[in-house]
């Protein structure tokens, strides 16, 4: 669920590319969403986030795809993942933006902003409608 929509209640077609991006980094991953507990981190954005600033986003990738000829396709969509679940909306590629990034491997893409719900502090300033 993206933050727009869980703090505010507002949803768009961006709502929809962050939960693309939830989705790209469990595959790429192996490892659910909910339910996830590792590190300091309290859910798989966080993992990954805090992987991929400190430049070690091939220990995010799956062991299965941990192969030399993958693992640069894999540290790809864990870029694009990151790129869709940036916490402002306006900050999120489009998801036509997000076919032609996952088409073309020879295409730059931008280095990600912080991931929507990256800490717990976020979390305490949720307030019911």
């Amino acid at each position: 669920m993206s933050p727009e929509y869980a703090l505010e209640g507002l949803f768009s077609i961006k709502s929809d590319v962050f939960s693309f991006g939830v989705l790209l980094l469990e595959i790429v991953s192996g490892r659910k969403n909910t339910g996830f507990y590792q590190t300091d981190s309290f859910h798989l954005l966080g993992y990954a986030w805090d992987l991929w600033t400190s430049d070690r986003g091939s220990d995010l990738v799956d062991p299965l795809l941990d192969d030399v000829s993958s693992m640069h396709v894999a540290l790809r969509y864990v870029n694009i993942a990151l790129l869709c679940v940036q916490e402002g909306a306006a900050d999120r590629p489009t998801m036509s933006d997000v076919v032609a990034m996952l088409s073309n491997e020879s295409a730059a893409l931008p280095y990600p902003k912080q991931p929507g719900f990256l800490n717990v502090a976020k979390c305490g300033e949720c307030k019911p409608n």
